[in-house]
């Protein structure tokens, strides 16, 4: 794709000229980790496109074109100057103003990234970077109330005549397009994306493309999954390419994060400048509803005219043929079912992550396998259970042997069973189910943290409190299901009536305790004990999932007296 947009270019001879230079003096300044070549076309270390952040692996927006409008050299930091009246006013560069809902949508999705993924350092002024190339900031800022676009935003279809070709997977629900995918809405997300990568950012219980708070919240998730840390500079190159695997993508959004890093400031909505440069070579289009291919009129086309282009929408349009063209056949067309690829047991406890990945293999008719396919795995049901990075839903394109490997699972807190889903992106054929199960923290030992001996007189209270800590493998067992029983001794564990106890919420005596857990150090102090009238010796057993056992010996028993009390001091003679 991205030589293929280099081609489209080289037809505006000026446009490119102007970028290369306005690149060269960028790249000192305005994008960390880019240089420039001996062509002044920009490259940027550690920027190598990854195999899977192609358009055939879901990327955002399937390799749509974007706009290639480079930000200004002048700095963008606001400056106050006097009005009339003499009320300073807050005055920069048009290119740094951003409409007050599209960047309150940035700012907040940054804010809920960090308490959702902390460790991802995600910066706002990123998806700034990110919708201003694919949209110019929702055309300048033409939003509702809401956040939502006041007429779509429509990448071209994506057919494959010029793009990628990614066959409708939506029932045209969200492009309007029944026959390819396009990408849609401020942050041009493709149907497929979405489908998994959705959010609902304004919390109206709506997961809509074409809300900026919606799209900016899904970009963040996306661009924070696979335990990214954007504050690395290698991490963030992988992130951008995977939205859009595009060298020339990645500098462009490099060279707007940076500038917005150095200021902006809030205009009203709709006053934002829209870009005019596009990756295709076409200029800004706009359009109000989805495009709709025309049927065939019979009426050869005039020669040295061009097709009309589809309307397009941010980064959007496309040629839209008299008749269209036969689209040629792909991979995913030849694809008659899935097969397991020799995935084995899924078995993990709580809070860890499996050690073994799902396979699967696309397979034609005939038996082969094929490559290049997109097989979306999707974990259902009632479980916490994730892929590595916390999403639920992973796509992943077959290698070369037809064979994909899902990403990691790592087990949830709720214990059970649950289903992987593998489904081919863009093919209705029948889904592969495989089953997996998670189950709960346990401990192989268990050890007091103390050696004090446990004693108490009758009817008082012990001065200590058991502490112990569990173990599994001898790392640390955290979050470990715990019993403690005062037994009546150490062959017969059935629950003593007297001796020792704990006493509950309400003051009563109770001998056995339930629902307790270790914590992130696998300890577990135990509840304040006391003692009734009974002396003698007694056994708390404390028990945890996994079959840890330990037996603390009590002892109640009456003060020593046996000690003689000091003589009193001897009365002085008189003198």
């Amino acid at each position: 794709m991205a030589a293929q947009f280099g081609r489209r270019l080289a037809k505006g001879a000026a446009t490119t000229a102007v970028a290369a230079l306005a690149v060269a003096a960028l790249s000192a300044s305005q994008a960390p980790g880019v240089t420039v070549d001996g062509h002044g076309r920009q490259t940027a270390s550690d920027a190598t496109p990854t195999p899977d952040a192609t358009a055939e692996a879901g990327s955002a927006t399937g390799n749509s074109p974007y706009y290639t409008d480079l930000p200004p050299l002048n700095s963008p930091n606001p400056s106050p100057s006097p009005s009339a009246s003499g009320t300073p006013v807050v005055q920069g560069s048009g290119e740094a103003g951003i409409p007050a809902t599209v960047l309150d949508a940035y700012k907040k999705a940054e804010t809920a990234m960090r308490a959702a993924k902390p460790g991802c350092n995600l910066p706002w002024q990123l998806l700034a970077a990110i919708g201003k190339v694919e949209s110019g900031q929702a055309r300048g800022g033409r939003v509702s109330a809401d956040g939502t676009t006041l007429s779509p935003i429509l990448g071209p279809q994506l057919d494959g005549n010029g793009f990628a070709l990614i066959k409708d997977t939506d029932g045209g629900k969200y492009d309007g397009n029944s026959s390819y995918d396009q990408a849609v809405g401020p942050m041009q997300f493709i149907p497929s994306t979405w489908a998994w990568a959705g959010r609902d950012g304004n919390g109206d219980g709506k997961k809509d493309p074409n809300n900026v708070y919606d799209a900016a919240l899904a970009a963040a998730h996306y661009l924070c999954r696979d335990n990214w840390d954007l504050s690395n500079q290698t991490d963030l190159n992988s992130a951008i390419l995977s939205y859009n695997n595009s060298q020339d993508y990645l500098n462009t959004v490099l060279s707007w994060l940076e500038y917005y890093r150095k200021g902006t400031h809030s205009i009203p909505d709709g006053t934002g400048t829209v870009p005019s440069n596009r990756s295709d070579g076409r200029g800004h289009k706009t359009t109000s509803k989805p495009s709709t291919p025309k049927p065939p009129t019979g009426k050869p086309s005039t020669p040295g005219t061009s097709p009309s282009p589809t309307p397009g929408g941010g980064s959007g349009g496309s040629p839209s043929p008299s008749t269209p063209p036969s689209p040629p056949a792909t991979p995913t067309d030849t694809v008659d079912h899935l097969a397991d690829a020799g995935t084995a047991k899924l078995t993990a406890m709580a809070g860890d992550e499996f050690t073994k990945k799902i396979s699967t293999k696309a397979v034609t008719k005939a038996g082969k396998t094929v490559a290049k396919v997109r097989v979306r795995f999707t974990i259902v049901g009632d479980t916490d259970t994730t892929f590595a990075g916390g999403e639920s839903v992973a796509t992943v394109v077959t290698d070369a042997s037809g064979v994909a490997v899902a990403p990691a699972l790592r087990a949830g807190e709720k214990t059970g069973d649950l289903t992987v889903r593998a489904t081919v992106v863009g093919r209705a054929v029948a889904a592969l189910d495989y089953g997996a199960t998670v189950t709960e923290r346990v401990a192989d030992t268990l050890a007091r943290t103390g050696d004090t001996a446990l004693t108490c007189t009758p009817g008082g209270a012990f001065a200590d409190q058991v502490e112990v800590r569990a173990t599994y493998k001898s790392a640390v067992a955290d979050k470990v299901a715990v019993t403690a029983t005062l037994i009546k001794s150490k062959d017969d564990a059935t629950e003593n009536d007297k001796g020792p106890y704990f006493k509950d919420a309400d003051g009563k005596t109770v001998r056995t305790l339930t629902g307790l857990k270790t914590d992130a150090d696998g300890k577990l102090q135990l509840p304040k004990m006391y003692a009734d009238d009974t002396t003698g010796t007694f056994v708390l057993r404390i028990t945890t999932a996994g079959g840890a056992t330990l037996d603390v010996q009590l002892t109640v028993a009456a003060a020593d007296t046996s000690a003689s009390p000091s003589p009193s001091p001897s009365a002085s003679a008189s003198s």
